[in-house]
């Protein structure tokens, strides 16, 4: 019970930063082209679109955090790595600025397990995203999830190495 409210109470905190950080984040100018039009916003930050020079879609952008678009996961576990948290704050970001764009997360876990309890974990992985992308300022009518469980691999050794990368979110844009 202790570890629920703990860990609501730091969504909470990270949900009531983010608000007081709301209109402090700096802007980059920019052009848009006539396929762009409506897909990015002047109000971008840095974080999404840094001042690497780069001239295309956000997006598209190799070294925006933006362009890391999964999040992994620890063995049985639903629980967000501090590590992502970047991650997931940039895509919020983004989907915020942008109310046309959404994703699908897509929630995977290793082989380990039987085929039920990997669908079960996979959801529970998408999930805990989603909430936090909502909980940072994206609409919920942007996202959504589906789990693949185990189904999906990305590697398909049996050793921890591949394991690790099987246990997964990946963000996949629908609509930017």
């Amino acid at each position: 019970m202790q570890y629920r409210i703990t860990k609501f109470l730091l969504i909470l905190a990270s949900a009531a930063a983010l608000a007081a950080c709301e209109g402090t984040v700096g802007t980059q100018e920019g052009t848009t082209t006539g396929s762009e039009v409506g897909t990015a916003s002047s109000s971008t930050s840095s974080a999404v679109m840094p001042s690497s020079g780069f001239q295309g879609h956000p997006l598209d952008d190799p070294s925006s955090m933006l362009s890391r678009r999964t999040v992994y996961f620890d063995f049985d576990s639903s629980e967000i790595k501090p590590d992502a948290r970047g991650i997931i704050e940039a895509h919020a970001e983004y989907l915020s600025s942008n109310r046309s764009a959404s994703i699908t997360l897509e929630g995977h876990a290793d082989e380990r397990g039987t085929r039920e309890y990997n669908v079960a974990l996979g959801e529970r992985r998408s999930n805990a995203v989603r909430q936090l992308i909502t909980l940072m300022g994206a609409s919920g009518q942007q996202n959504r999830t589906v789990s693949y469980g185990e189904e999906r691999p990305v590697c398909s050794e049996h050793n921890e190495s591949c394991w690790s990368q099987n246990r997964r979110v990946e963000i996949i844009y629908r609509t930017r």
